[in-house]
Formats: structure tokens, C-alpha cells, sequence
């Protein structure tokens, strides 16, 4: 009985192959497309096609190495793509597999930097932006023989210096810098210790300022009571004692007053 071609591809397959070379693993990747769904064969020879092309992956993941990403993601990643590649792949693509396989990887890759690596994520119209004032900063820089200024860029871009400045402000969002990171010439003063925070002493320093005027709406008993009471800090009892009336008298007294100074503040 004459077999078809997947089914020789899938027999040759089925022997181990060592020292796996670009041709054998080419070979792999057309065995598998060559392969219907479904069958057995499948599962084995995509193992072997995956194990045969991950060098690649390796590869490509080492050439975005030193970008702030732990390289052993950067693997993951293009592994990720090179599964996506192998899966994807249709000879009648008019290209080998290789020319398939590296912008399939390259993409995942830079797709990882796009939306993972981001300390807060800004808008995908941010983030390219932010990629092309980098890309075009250098060429710029090499043509004019300067740093290329804002105008610059946005005309070689062909957008407008608003947009441009929107990128580089939400540039500023890829990476950040923890609070306890230190700082200062000696290193022993933390970041989080220069930044500040809200004073309160503002707000009583404001209520210090209303509360001489609305002092003079009490009369002169009142007046008294209320400095003895939160000046002094005396008690009802010591209070009464030099006022000359009872304690309970002074409780409704200082109430009084304290309405009163309430309503000019509030006013």
C-alpha cells in the first residue's frame, strides 16, 4: 500500500535523532505541518521540533539581555513565541522557517517589554510613542551632531510637541525607584525620607490666626475660663477655685463659650 508523505515524515520521526542540525530541524517543522490534526504522531514530533529550535529562542532572548529583565524571562517569553511559530507554521508560506520563526519570536519579545515591564501602565499609545522618541532620539542625534530637541523629534515624526512631550512624561512611568532606596552623598538617608507629606501644624497655625478675633465675641469671665482651661491647662475644679464659682458653673460657662467661638470660626 503506498503511504502518503506525512505518514513517511512521520515514521522517519519516530526515531531519536542526536546532534540535530538547521536541516533536520527544518525537516521536524515540515513533518509536523505535514502531519493532519489529530494525528498520534503530532504530539511527538512537535516535542522534537520545539527542543530542535529552542537554541533559536535562546538566541534572540539573549540579544534583549541587559535591559533591566531577568534573562531567564526573556527565554520564556521567546519560547513562548517560538511555540506560537512552530504551531503557525504553513510551508506554502513561501518562506523557510527560520524567516517565520525570528520576527514571530522578536514580536513576543518586544511585546513582554510593552506590556509587562511598564512600573505602571500608561496607554499603548504612550507606550509607542515613548519607543519612537527612543529610536529616533539616536538617529537624530548621529544627523545633527547634537541632542535633538523637542521640535526636532516631533517633526522627523510628524506629530505635534505636545504629543512628543506626552511621551517622554509617560516614559517616566517604566521604571521606578523604591522608597527605601538610598540616597545622598553618604547613602545613609532613605528616599522616602526627602519626600513630603502633609503639615498639619499649617491648619492650626491658621486657627491660631481666626481664633485671636473670635476671642473678643467672649466677655472678659469667658475669656479668662477658656485660657485658664486650654492655656493653663487647669481643671474645672482648679478653675473654679480661681474664678470664685462653682465647678459646675464653670462647666456651663466654658460650654458657653465654646459654642460661641465655634459659630465666629464657622463663620
Amino acid at each position: 500500500m503506498t503511504r502518503t508523505t506525512g505518514q513517511v515524515r512521520a515514521d522517519r520521526c519516530r526515531s531519536p535523532r542526536t546532534n540535530t542540525t538547521t536541516d533536520d530541524a527544518t525537516d521536524l517543522v515540515a513533518d509536523l505541518a505535514a502531519l493532519p490534526m489529530g494525528h498520534p504522531s503530532r504530539p511527538a514530533v512537535r516535542d522534537r521540533a520545539i527542543e530542535a529550535w529552542l537554541p533559536l529562542a535562546r538566541h534572540l532572548a539573549q540579544r534583549y539581555a541587559n535591559r533591566g529583565e531577568p534573562v531567564d524571562d526573556l527565554f520564556q517569553t521567546a519560547t513562548v513565541g517560538l511555540l506560537k511559530a512552530i504551531d503557525r507554521f504553513d510551508p506554502s508560506f513561501g518562506v523557510d522557517f527560520a524567516g517565520y520563526a525570528i520576527p514571530t519570536i522578536v514580536g513576543e519579545i518586544k511585546r513582554h517589554f510593552r506590556d509587562r515591564t511598564w512600573s505602571i501602565r500608561v496607554p499603548r499609545r504612550l507606550q509607542e510613542m515613548r519607543m519612537a522618541i527612543t529610536a529616533v532620539s539616536s538617529t537624530l542625534t548621529h544627523s545633527l551632531g547634537r541632542s535633538p530637541t523637542v521640535a526636532d523629534i516631533a517633526a522627523h515624526l510628524n506629530v505635534t510637541e505636545e504629543d512628543v512631550l506626552e511621551g517622554l512624561e509617560g516614559g517616566r512611568a517604566y521604571s521606578a525607584t523604591s522608597l527605601s532606596a538610598p540616597t545622598g552623598a553618604d547613602g545613609k538617608l532613605e528616599l522616602g525620607e526627602t519626600l513630603g507629606e502633609d503639615d498639619h501644624e499649617y491648619e492650626l497655625a491658621e486657627a491660631r490666626i481666626a481664633l485671636g478675633p473670635a476671642m473678643k465675641c467672649l466677655d472678659a469671665r469667658e475669656q479668662r475660663i477658656v485660657t485658664l482651661r486650654f492655656y493653663g491647662n487647669l481643671t474645672q475644679t482648679e478653675i473654679a477655685e480661681q474664678v470664685g464659682v462653682s465647678q459646675m458653673h464653670v462647666s456651663r460657662l466654658l460650654s458657653r463659650a465654646l459654642v460661641k467661638l465655634r459659630q465666629q470660626l464657622d463663620a
